[in-house]
């Protein structure tokens, strides 16, 4: 007999987008709810100290939330149809890049192409996020207020994210970029690595499904200029194999050995897109850092311990200037492509640096924060400070 478990999120939600094609791919039994179910708010809300999806519910009642974590937690337990990982560890590095990316490199087209489309949006993301938000039966002014606030703060995470009137023509720019590298890398390979999904897939589902996909304007966009885009977004939100554009003999992920050029490229995109910006964060965490010198291991050294950024750090995007929220979550999925790094061979440690250098993202094996982050009880804290970090605070 199957196990049943229930998914806790929401239909227009990144996150829950990239757990949802993982668990139709490992052909998971699982019930999705939205987090407006009864039973979320009275008994998982307050065990996650925070409204926040995606969440998993064991049969057993175990909970793990977070995209990245309900994946290894099915992993870990060896019975994934199709593995998230690589067995080649210079695959699985380029695997985490693209769990880094796809997870945070791509919310700037995705909060861009959601909210700053109102004519052809709004409708639709206002019955979504009530559909997924609001109490069953709630009246409609419930309705609209609910959705009121919850718009209010997107719009503001929009701009916190780096969406400006400035910005807005370079990100569609950049944006289009992306969906011909994608398309191009496509016409050879179904998925990221080959003939089988894998972690940057995943990633990369979140924001092309939940916001790039469905929502109108970048949904009919992505119709039009990549349809091969289009066509990958649907092969992942389906638990049959899909064999009609691509062979079903092809072995089932790259050789790492033999990289095609359109990966690279893709890579070199990401280069371009977000090293700049993650670079910058990292600055900014590590200044932010050593003014606490005192700050407590097992804390986010913020009043609010459900809050999940500590300030906006600025940097040159594109040919501008940009400034965005500086959140310590995305140190953490740094940290998950860091630790392949290390735990790697010494010969598979050169490939990975050989490839990362001729794509120009060689740094972001070696950028840390003077503190790791870690999520024990489903909160971002820092880890205690980093052994080769003592003499920066010292000096700092």
């Amino acid at each position: 007999m199957k196990k049943t478990y229930k998914l806790y999120g929401m239909s227009a939600s990144l996150y829950t987008a990239k757990a949802r094609s993982y668990l139709r791919k490992q052909n998971i039994d699982f019930v999705e709810f939205g987090v407006n179910n009864f039973h979320y708010s009275q008994q998982l809300l307050p065990k996650l100290g925070r409204l926040i999806m995606p969440v998993i519910e064991s049969p057993g009642g175990q909970l793990v939330q977070d995209s990245s974590d309900i994946i290894d937690y099915f992993e870990q337990q060896g019975g994934a149809r199709k593995p998230a990982y690589p067995s080649n560890v210079v695959l699985q590095a380029i695997s985490y890049l693209f769990e880094l990316f796809g997870s945070e490199g791509l919310l700037r087209p995705a909060m861009h192409y959601r909210w700053n489309f109102d004519t052809q949006n709004l409708p639709y993301i206002k019955d979504e996020f009530i559909a997924g938000l609001a109490p069953a039966n709630a009246d409609s002014q419930t309705e609209d207020a609910l959705f009121d606030f919850a718009s209010s703060r997107m719009r503001k995470a929009c701009r916190g994210f780096g969406v400006t009137e400035q910005s807005e023509t370079l990100i569609e720019a950049s944006y289009s970029e992306f969906l011909q590298l994608f398309s191009s890398h496509l016409q050879d390979f179904p998925y990221l690595l080959g003939h089988r999904p894998t972690l940057g897939d995943y990633a990369l589902m979140g924001p092309l499904y939940a916001h790039l996909y469905r929502d109108p304007a970048p949904g009919m966009l992505m119709r039009q200029q990549a349809p091969a885009v289009a066509r990958w977004v649907e092969r992942m939100n389906t638990r049959e194999d899909y064999w009609v554009e691509h062979s079903d003999v092809a072995p089932p992920l790259i050789d790492p050995q033999s990289l095609p050029t359109t990966l690279k490229a893709l890579m070199q995109y990401i280069a371009v897109e977000y090293l700049p910006e993650i670079e910058a964060h990292v600055q900014f965490a590590n200044h932010w850092l050593r003014q606490r010198p005192t700050l407590e291991a097992g804390t986010n050294g913020m009043d609010d311990p459900t809050t999940r950024t500590i300030g906006r750090a600025e940097f040159d995007w594109r040919g501008i200037r940009l400034t965005t929220l500086v959140i310590p979550y995305r140190f953490y999925l740094l940290q998950r492509l860091q630790d392949c790094f290390q735990n790697a061979t010494r010969q598979a440690q050169s490939e990975i640096e050989a490839l990362f250098a001729d794509t120009e993202l060689l740094s972001l094996l070696t950028l840390t924060t003077d503190r790791k982050i870690e999520r024990p009880q489903f909160f971002e804290v820092w880890g205690a400070l980093r052994a080769d970090a003592t003499v920066a605070e010292a000096e700092a």
